[in-house]
């Protein structure tokens, strides 16, 4: 594989834990100066210093992805260090379980955006620099609960609708940011080894009932995930594009 981003600068959305951590370390690793992102400060820090640690370039930028101010600056600060932004990894979400009947229009448009409205400024500002050098990577984070070819769950309606949208931008960015050379792409995950699934794990029957329907029945690991990103930023990946890869156990297949 030629997955070498020396040189490379990539923004990675709600990296302070999980997989945007895992993301971030594996970006760094690839050689790319990495710009942590996430709503704390400090928490970006010490994936910073974990990314430094091991001879990698990165900064930590505080920034909620629903203003559009602090995403502008999120892009300016990063702009401003290293003078580029090659990739774009739109990572950033909550999943909040609750049954369909008593989600509230807060908790809705709470979702609504975090997990979508987030990262439309986000690829927006990332794409408005992107096409001022005629390069560039997004990849976007959905999961097999996207809707059609998707998993349809229950308590998380707000969740897979955000998931469903994720996916339909991905392809219509693609589409129209192809003339400028940039690509963009969505993995669509299924169980991971993350804070987010932690409420999972509290429920033994819940648990068991997920991993029945998981081929290799086990859940995969942020690293798993990582990996794939790194290969859709690459230039491994360079004839892809407007596409949504799975990685999930087989549980789609299954």
């Amino acid at each position: 594989m030629s997955s070498d981003l020396k040189e490379k600068v990539a923004i990675i959305t709600g990296a302070r834990r999980g997989m945007g951590k895992s993301h971030a370390l594996r970006l760094a690793k690839a050689g790319a100066k990495v710009v942590v992102s996430d709503i704390s400060e400090e928490e970006c820090q010490k994936v910073v210093d974990e990314i430094k640690k091991n001879r990698g370039e990165a900064m930590a930028v505080k920034c909620d992805v629903t203003k559009k101010g602090e995403v502008e600056n999120m892009v300016k600060q990063a702009i401003g260090k290293w003078g580029r932004i090659d990739i774009l990894v739109n990572n950033a979400g909550i999943c909040q379980f609750k049954p369909f009947l008593e989600i509230t229009e807060e908790e809705w448009d709470r979702t609504i955006n975090i997990n979508l409205k987030g990262y439309f400024l986000c690829a927006q500002a990332a794409a408005k620099e992107m096409v001022k050098q005629k390069s560039g990577v997004i990849v976007n984070i959905a999961s097999v609960a996207m809707g059609q070819q998707g998993v349809g769950m229950p308590n998380i309606v707000h969740y897979c609708a955000s998931k469903g949208g994720i996916v339909g931008m991905t392809e219509a960015l693609a589409v129209e940011l192809a003339p400028f050379n940039i690509r963009v792409n969505a993995i669509s995950p299924g169980a991971i080894e993350t804070p987010m699934v932690d409420l999972l794990k509290t429920d033994p029957k819940t648990m068991e009932g997920v991993l029945a329907r998981v081929p290799l029945h086990r859940m995969g690991k942020p690293e798993e995930v990582s990996n794939l990103v790194l290969f859709l930023v690459s230039d491994d990946s360079s004839y892809m594009t407007g596409s949504t890869v799975v990685i999930d156990g087989g549980w789609l297949a299954g």
